[in-house]
């Protein structure tokens, strides 16, 4: 009885007054996710200054991600373009090209222990043009 007692104190004085209010979690959470400042800027940013690079993107393999999947969150670069973007790495790439039987079979996958050779991916795969060579 001394269990209870205690649980169902405990739980009045730590659940927030919000909890529940809009259902399982706490509805400030909401006013406080919005407030949090903007990082990703979205496809459209980046057409404004690449869209040569948007355009020759939507012939390939990558049209449908995003350039902040691979470059990184990019509010402040399209604020000022002199602030850098991501360079892009090996895990980068086998973030979603590593092999695991969980993904679709027509997403290019690789062993990149067998696959990869010391080398970074970019030197071998254009990534805005994924067929090519360079």
């Amino acid at each position: 009885m001394v269990i209870v007692t205690l649980y169902l104190t405990a739980r009045y004085f730590l659940t927030p007054q919000s909890f529940g209010l809009y259902g399982w979690y706490r509805a400030v959470a909401l006013d406080e996710i919005a407030a949090r400042p903007t990082t990703y800027a979205g496809q459209k940013a980046c057409d404004e200054c690449h869209s040569e690079v948007v355009q020759r993107l939507a012939k390939y393999e990558h049209k449908t991600v995003s350039c902040e999947s691979c470059h990184g969150t990019g509010q402040a670069h399209a604020d000022n373009p002199d602030a850098p973007v991501t360079k892009l790495t090996y895990s980068h790439c086998v973030r979603c090209h590593e092999a695991d039987p969980a993904r679709p079979t027509w997403l290019k996958q690789v062993k990149s222990k067998e696959h990869y050779t010391g080398q970074r991916c970019t030197e071998c795969h254009i990534p805005h043009q994924p067929n090519e060579v360079p």
